[in-house]
């Protein structure tokens, strides 16, 4: 079992910058993908980007550029680095990690851009 915890979030100007967080109960282990998706109101949930077991990432059309992902299994964390901020980044945002076709989620939190 794993638990995530998300922290980093909050209110922004259009144009800045955050850095979230996500923190492992557990060990996190090259095998693990782990990512970022995010929750819009009136939107389903959605991929930010993920880093995979070969340290393959992906990245969202609408962040490419913007964002960066990375991990650091030793201390079980995994960051979301954002910049040029947008009004439509506004959301929930929570880390996820799957191992062995479990999924495990963190509780979130919110970023909110003003334009």
């Amino acid at each position: 079992q794993v638990q995530l915890v998300e922290s980093g979030g909050g209110l922004v100007q259009t144009g800045g910058s955050l850095r979230l967080s996500c923190t492992a109960s557990g060990s996190i282990f090259s095998i693990d993908t782990m990512g970022w998706y995010r929750h819009s109101p009136g939107n389903q949930r959605e991929l930010v980007a993920t880093i995979s077991t070969f340290g393959r990432i992906d990245y969202a059309d609408a962040v490419k550029g913007r964002f960066t992902i990375s991990r650091d299994n030793a201390k079980n964390a995994l960051f979301l680095r954002m910049n040029s901020l947008k009004p439509e980044d506004t959301g929930v945002y929570y880390c996820h990690l799957r191992r062995g076709g479990n999924d495990f989620w963190g509780q979130g939190t919110q970023v909110t851009v003003s334009s």
